[in-house]
């Protein structure tokens, strides 16, 4: 797909922090990323990382309290998000940046049916009438491939397949043509054939509206079939960032390494799946160092000792790793890591 280099979205050092009992938890820390018009940028790590609430911090919808913004900038169309008024934010969210959530039963209201809960976004957001609105939830239904719209409009959500459910998330969604689509997971606990038509209607409908789309997910699969660049997340912060065949096809992050050395493979014997050894560090008390080091086969001291930058190794490719830095070559190179 060809994307239009102009920026939509700019991440800038953003921070999201929870102030708890146990102390202050920082959940995201410090992440940059750009999202152009047209584009699909892939945000991928395992649970707990800081994904979710990346997507969240951009709509402003972290619980608060103990959540809050805790630093950093998040530029749509050159307004900061983080600073703006909440009745300005109110506008944008839900208008022109959508998101899919991630569990479609706990995102739609159990006693409404789903055509009237599409409806009511429209009236809010595009000040429809009462019966355009409900011809155009109508319309959305059918452009997401739900069969017998009209029936459908009239049901509620437990009426519903999982499969549905989603395409009126996607419906809802997309009802006021978003300038920016966040997708949180959008195929999780569907069963392989009705994923990929999720995700090729995404696709579609990305192509036909000309929107940018955040897709955050865990499925390496779903980044290769979507995803024009990804970042790569891990433990709050960015790791890796390039477009995505760099990233299938020569990862420079051990974390990303790993990640692709755990999935099967069809072409190779495999008596059992590679898996990256230890945990991911408390939110509550991270590391000096790299936040990956008690777990990388590479480590030097200097990983334990000091952090490293997020580097750019080349147009759109960054990297926050020491193996990547002069400094690198004064470490002892031993066979064996250090403990």
């Amino acid at each position: 797909m060809h994307v239009k280099q102009e920026p939509i979205l700019e991440v800038n050092e953003l921070k999201t922090h929870f102030n708890t009992k146990r102390g202050i938890s920082k959940a995201v820390d410090g992440i940059d990323f750009v999202l152009h018009k047209g584009e699909t940028l892939g945000i991928v790590g395992e649970s707990g990382c800081g994904k979710s609430m990346t997507s969240l911090s951009i709509l402003r919808l972290i619980p608060s309290p103990p959540g809050k913004i805790a630093g950093g900038s998040i530029l749509y169309k050159g307004k900061d998000l983080v600073t703006i008024s909440e009745d300005e934010m109110r506008k944008i969210r839900g208008n022109e940046i959508s998101m899919i959530f991630q569990e479609p039963m706990t995102s739609l209201n159990p006693v409404i049916t789903v055509g009237e809960q599409i409806a009511e976004a429209l009236r809010l957001h595009q000040k429809m009438g009462k019966k355009d609105a409900w011809n155009k939830a109508v319309e959305m239904l059918k452009l997401v491939g739900i069969p017998s719209p009209e029936k459908r409009a009239k049901q509620e959500p437990f009426q519903l397949s999982g499969g549905m459910r989603q395409r009126v998330m996607i419906a809802m969604a997309l009802a006021c043509n978003p300038e920016i689509l966040i997708a949180d997971e959008p195929t999780t606990a569907l069963d392989v054939t009705i994923q990929a038509q999720i995700l090729e209607l995404i696709k579609e409908l990305q192509i036909k509206l000309g929107m940018g789309v955040i897709m955050i997910t865990h499925d390496l699969g779903v980044v290769s079939e979507t995803c024009d660049n990804v970042a790569v997340m891990y433990a709050g912060n960015i790791v890796e960032h390039a477009p995505t065949d760099k990233i299938f096809s020569n990862p420079l992050h051990p974390y990303t390494q790993g990640l692709l050395n755990s999935l099967p493979k069809i072409h190779e014997d495999m008596d059992e799946l590679e898996t990256i050894e230890g945990t991911v560090p408390s939110p509550y008390n991270m590391p000096e160092g790299c936040r990956f080091a008690s777990r990388c086969p590479f480590r030097q001291p200097l990983c334990i000792q000091k952090k490293p930058d997020l580097i750019e190794l080349d147009k759109n490719v960054k990297v926050r790793c020491w193996k990547y830095t002069d400094l690198w070559e004064d470490q002892p190179q031993k066979e064996e890591v250090v403990k």
